[in-house]
């Protein structure tokens, strides 16, 4: 396969100060589900002959900070599955503390996983598993260094990205990157988790990695996604999704979905225990 690229940093690089809920003395346990389709090692369609390398850190997770979106308003809510691995506590941000979750379920066909028991929401993110045309625009929601962030980018199309040396070939959509809202040139590192929308209004991937010289995004593959979150039986909403109309469009729907907390900073605590 044709390699793009070089190495890829995990978005994930920034370590966030993680408020959590006072009352907690002890983290509760994380109960953790693996979701795989291919099991048992069942090959899965070949994907693309383009190739990504995302080199994965070394040592034991570290605490950090993703972005997470509601896919129902039970408290179903979707993110990146390299935000929750290996945590002992997860939580969702609620007024400024993190809220602890307990129950997901994490993906090993791609770099998604869901939150079962998370925040209820008001609202709900459509989401699909069409896959966009190539050159087609995407919006990337998140909070890159923990700021709410637009990201516009342009599909390049499918690809397959390896995660660290020993990993797996896993199928992931490849945006280049055109402009964001505020205007910056920092690292695209928290927007991990967020949603990737289409130009039709649906939610087409879960933020994944980026290169920062190359102005690339990976998110992973929407039929992955959707595979993940029927898998889950945690989601029954079927929210209509609406074309955007323009860039203006998309910039007021993001301010409104942050407001209404459907999109939610998302922290990971890799200590045993709460301040360890």
């Amino acid at each position: 396969m044709a390699r793009r690229g070089g190495c890829l940093p995990w978005m994930l690089g920034a370590v966030a100060a993680l408020l959590w809920i006072s009352e907690v003395t002890r983290p509760p346990t994380v109960s953790v589900e693996e979701y795989d389709p291919r099991s048992p090692r069942r090959p899965l369609p070949q994907w693309s002959d383009e190739s990504f390398f995302i080199e994965e850190r070394p040592g034991v997770p570290g605490d950090s900070m993703g972005t997470a979106f509601a896919v129902d308003r039970d408290g179903a809510w979707l993110t990146a599955e390299h935000v929750t691995h290996g945590c002992k506590r997860i939580g969702l941000e609620e007024r400024g503390v993190a809220r602890l979750v307990s129950r997901i379920i994490e993906s090993r066909e791609a770099d998604a996983a869901l939150v079962r028991d998370g925040l209820p929401s008001d609202h709900a993110l459509p989401v699909s598993g069409h896959m966009p045309a190539p050159g087609s625009v995407g919006y990337h929601m998140g909070f890159p260094g923990g700021h709410p962030t637009l990201v516009i980018s342009e599909l390049i199309g499918a690809a397959n990205a390896r995660r660290g040396e020993a990993g797996e070939s896993q199928p992931v959509l490849a945006w280049a990157e055109r402009a964001r809202i505020p205007i910056g040139d920092g690292t695209l590192s928290g927007i991990s988790g967020g949603p990737v929308f289409a130009e039709d209004g649906h939610v087409v991937g879960v933020n994944s990695a980026a290169t920062d010289r190359r102005g690339r995004i990976l998110t992973t593959a929407p039929d992955a996604m959707i595979r993940l979150v029927t898998a889950s039986r945690a989601v029954d909403e079927r929210p209509v999704a609406y074309p955007f109309v323009d860039l203006t469009d998309a910039e007021s729907r993001f301010g409104s979905w942050l407001s209404q907390g459907v999109i939610r900073r998302i922290f990971c605590d890799a200590d045993e225990e709460p301040g360890g």
